[in-house]
């Protein structure tokens, strides 16, 4: 809880990435609480998303990060605490969503007041904090980048993960069928999304979608790089579009292998290309960087589409908001159906 000194909050507890390493360089922390300044607002944190860009923060390089130290945590739901000058639009109690890259471990955050979206009211913070950063990343992913149309099949590889299965929900919502991959065990909840789900360890990915649909997919959706590009290319059809997003298959021993990561922009912009599929690499916070109203136009859809019950979020674990170093450990281990999510009030 808020420390309190004469009244006044003097300290909130956060969790804090001290080093790069394993997941014992984040440690608990108490910090000074500070005043939002011109433009800002201080949120009390009330849940914080975990995903694999956090840990690629911890382990490896990440062009967003700040300098160690800092708090990790991408995604939040919180609520207005404090208001500081010049801000309007905003009251204090006011639940609000924001794409934070960092801060989300915590108790308390200070950002800007432009980079929060009021958040309607009935809905969980688990769930709605899921769509933050996952769910605009497979909106916009399926509708900015592929372009895909109703009818249009995809891939989806690293299905079982919090992206993938939301990837998974929101293609069925669009009219496109879709096949999903990651390990047998996983097989069920994919296809209670309503995709068809193949192996993927033990057959490459266009050999399994080349069973299932001989002609190929429209667009195929990589999480993993490396090699995995290659065979996304090879299940697309020519004309298609390869669309990756992240490295997990890069990860050797718990750091990004430099020769993985090349290999992947190699397939993708040359093989790809190459083979006659079109290819890009999305990346959510490049794009907000450069242009928040795509973002901003596209959460408040989503927040609706949950309140309408036309997608629920797969959470496969909510535990407490400083409890950042056991997510992390949960999600490197593997074998997660869905989203972990730290949440305030949790023990």
């Amino acid at each position: 809880m808020l420390r309190a000194e004469r009244g006044t909050m003097s300290t909130y507890r956060a969790v804090m990435l001290t080093k790069k390493g394993g997941p014992e360089t984040l440690q608990e922390v108490e910090l000074p609480v500070k005043e939002p300044g011109p433009g800002e607002l201080r949120i009390r944190v009330r849940a914080c998303g975990v995903g694999y860009t956090d840990i690629t923060m911890r382990r490896s390089y990440y062009p967003y990060a700040p300098k160690m130290p800092f708090v990790p945590g991408y995604e939040v739901i919180g609520e207005v605490d404090a208001i500081g000058p010049g801000v309007s639009g905003f009251q204090p109690g006011q639940r609000v969503a924001g794409l934070m890259v960092h801060g989300g471990y915590a108790e308390l955050l200070v950002r800007s007041a432009a980079d929060f979206i009021p958040v309607p009211d009935g809905l969980d913070d688990a769930e709605a904090v899921s769509l933050i950063l996952n769910y605009v990343t497979a909106y916009q992913m399926i509708h900015r980048a592929a372009q895909l149309r109703p009818g249009q099949t995809a891939l989806v590889d690293g299905a079982n993960g919090g992206l993938g299965t939301a990837l998974l929900e929101l293609l069925r919502l669009h009219g496109c069928p879709a096949i999903g991959a990651a390990s047998p065990k996983h097989h069920d909840a994919i296809r209670a999304l309503g995709a068809t789900p193949i192996e993927s360890r033990s057959t490459s990915l266009d050999a399994g979608t080349r069973a299932v649909r001989p002609e190929g997919v429209d667009a195929s959706f990589d999480g993993l790089g490396d090699v995995y590009v290659g065979q996304c290319t090879r299940a697309t059809k020519r004309g298609g579009i390869v669309v990756a997003y992240g490295f997990t298959a890069t990860i050797k021993n718990g750091n990004a292998s430099l020769m993985g990561v090349l290999r992947t922009y190699t397939s993708l912009y040359a093989g790809a290309r190459l083979a006659g599929r079109r290819s890009t690499f999305y990346g959510i916070t490049e794009i907000y960087r450069k242009d928040p109203r795509p973002f901003r136009e596209d959460l408040p859809k989503l927040f609706e589409l949950l309140r309408q019950g036309s997608i629920r979020p797969r959470i496969a674990a909510r535990l407490g908001l400083l409890e950042g170093r056991k997510a992390q450990e949960m999600l490197e281990a593997g074998g997660i159906d869905g989203k972990i999510v730290l949440v305030r009030g949790k023990t």
